[in-house]
């Protein structure tokens, strides 16, 4: 049996809706062998991601065959996919980044969409007029056609039927999970990650887009805090790894202007392979992003067994688990409270590590492949 997957964002994008992306591929090939499955990969001059797909070449590939197609992916992508599935004989498509091309039912294409998050209708202000307009005709169109909507937390399931009106009984949560290795970073790969990024011998880690939704300044302010308390640790220094964007130049100006900027640390271009080390050398991580459709870098701060700290009001509770601490996301002595209290209790550090390495089980790949082959099951028999 043949199953495609939209792979725009496998084989293009580094974070987030590509690391889901080649997840979702990977697990179905390494625990349903017997099927065969297709990539629609609207620019393959730009498929870069791909090579971090384990037996990448195993898949097939599909791909704009015409002049105007190659000229014009996106139209390819939208309009053109249906009939090409159909011409491979594909019994289901699954929508992997919040989207269906049009006329997939009228196609006879059974197919299944993963809807993210819908914070540009919960939040409007952090998003341009012109692409909430296209993500709501997109997010509209891909809800009504699919055959079944999976929701990567119960948090995102609740908001699609707030704000696009699902039928919740149309609705299958299924979490997504971690792809970072800790088990294979050896002493060697740390000493060297410490040396070439000049990390700290001790560090509070951030992972994530450096935006104004991910809301950084809640950690500066509660730092801000603790030195007004005189009680902020000299050596206490925040790490933010993550994309810069214009609010991450306007914080490190607000740090500046605070005195702080010693304080932290920005890493814009950290590879993937060195992820894993960045996370196991940290003290402890800090999350306070205001909204998440999920909050991955929770996951995976628990599965590296590193003491967290995120926000209430959307998913990260579902993502971190109970060994996490989790305050208002604009609570300032709060958040001041527990980095302060995780910073200096090596034993409050270590029963938290064990609580979230326990809770970093329960998204265990073949847990989660059970899951998601339990909705496929649910359109077409398998």
């Amino acid at each position: 049996m043949k199953i495609a997957f939209d792979a725009k964002r496998a084989a293009q994008n580094r974070t987030g809706l590509g690391n889901y992306s080649r997840f979702i591929a990977r697990i179905m090939r390494r625990f349903a062998p017997q099927h065969d499955y297709l990539l629609c990969i609207p620019n393959a001059a730009k498929a870069t991601q791909l090579a971090d797909l384990p037996e990448a070449d195993a898949y097939g590939r599909l791909s704009p065959r015409s002049w105007l197609g190659r000229r014009l992916p996106s139209l390819w992508r939208t309009f053109s996919i249906p009939r090409e599935l159909r011409r491979q004989k594909v019994a289901l498509y699954h929508g992997l980044s919040n989207e269906l091309p049009i006329g997939i039912r009228r196609a006879g294409i059974p197919s299944v969409v993963t809807i993210h998050d819908v914070i540009f209708l919960h939040h409007p202000e952090y998003y341009k007029p012109v692409d909430r307009f296209i993500y709501r005709l997109k997010f509209r169109y891909a809800a009504r056609e699919a055959d079944r909507v999976i929701a990567v937390s119960e948090y995102t399931k609740q908001e699609l039927v707030r704000w696009l009106s699902v039928p919740e009984d149309k609705i299958d949560v299924v979490y997504q999970g971690q792809q970072l290795d800790f088990a294979q970073v050896t002493a060697a790969q740390r000493a060297q990650v410490r040396q070439q990024y000049r990390l700290p011998g001790r560090y509070i880690l951030y992972v994530g887009t450096i935006e104004e939704r991910k809301n950084l300044k809640l950690a500066a302010d509660a730092m801000e805090l603790l030195r007004e308390r005189g009680i902020l640790p000299e050596d206490m220094c925040l790490v933010a790894v993550g994309r810069s964007t214009p609010y991450a130049e306007d914080l490190k100006g607000y740090l500046q202007d605070l005195g702080l900027l010693k304080h932290f640390i920005f890493l814009h271009s950290v590879a993937f392979a060195d992820l894993p080390a960045c996370y196991l050398m940290a003290d402890l991580f800090v999350y306070p992003s205001r909204i998440e459709g999920f909050g991955i870098p929770m996951l995976e701060a628990a599965a590296a067994g590193v003491p967290a700290i995120g926000c209430t009001g959307s998913s990260l509770e579902e993502a971190g688990g109970e060994g996490a601490f989790y305050v208002d996301p604009d609570d300032v002595e709060a958040m001041a409270d527990c980095m302060l209290r995780l910073w200096n209790d090596p034993a409050l550090r270590k029963e938290r590590s064990a609580m979230g390495l326990a809770h970093a089980e329960r998204f265990a790949d073949r847990r989660l492949f059970d899951d998601l082959l339990a909705v496929y099951r649910k359109v077409i028999s398998l």
